[in-house]
């Protein structure tokens, strides 16, 4: 059974603000007369105010909304993946080209390394050829200087001969001038050779 109280009456029966009685009488969900001006609404004695059909469009806007905010964070999560994969994609692109340089000025530097070593093999090879005969030459001639400074051991037994000297005597004096140290004879131990500067000998004599 109906009957008809004011809008603050029937916000305090149904626990609703009066905004709330206002809108519902506007979306003529609630029925409402206006006597002297002011606004009364009709309710039921079990505070119901609302029929099945009306219920029944609120619980589908609900359901709509909720599926509205899921497909609107499902389209938001699939504009992340695309911008994802444009980015991978991208940078997939980047990597390759980077990686295309590298390998083509790496191979630039091996051929600039391989003229360098060929200019520098044929410069040794003119270098050496215009330089081994006189190597050679200077070489020969410091051979021969040292064979000038020293004497054979079978030319100094010859020179003491000369001065009526045995052989005997001969083998004692130079065993005598390597124990006391005497520079003109310098004996090898490791390679057992016996080297006489050819200086003067008239001490010995």
């Amino acid at each position: 059974m109906e009957r008809l109280v004011t809008t603050s009456q029937a916000a305090e029966i149904l626990g609703l603000s009066l905004q709330g009685i206002h809108y519902r009488i506007k979306k003529e969900q609630l029925k409402s007369i206006k006597k002297d001006g002011k606004t009364f609404v009709y309710i039921n004695d079990d505070g119901k105010v609302e029929d099945t059909q009306t219920q029944s469009k609120v619980k589908s806007s609900t359901t709509q909304s909720t599926f509205d905010a899921v497909q609107a964070v499902l389209d938001v999560k699939n504009e992340q993946i695309d911008l994802l994969k444009k980015s991978m994609k991208w940078m997939k692109k980047q990597y390759i080209s980077e990686i295309f340089r590298l390998e083509k000025n790496q191979k630039r530097i091996i051929e600039v390394f391989n003229s360098e070593i060929k200019l520098l093999q044929s410069a040794f090879n003119e270098m050496r050829s215009i330089y081994k005969p006189q190597l050679e030459s200077n070489l020969k001639n410091k051979i021969d200087e040292t064979k000038a400074d020293f004497i054979s051991v079978k030319d100094f037994f010859v020179l003491m001969k000369r001065y009526n000297k045995t052989e005997q005597e001969i083998k004692s004096m130079i065993f005598n001038r390597i124990k006391v140290g005497d520079k003109r004879f310098i004996y090898n131990k490791v390679e057992k050779k016996l080297l006489i500067l050819n200086l003067d000998f008239l001490d010995l004599i």
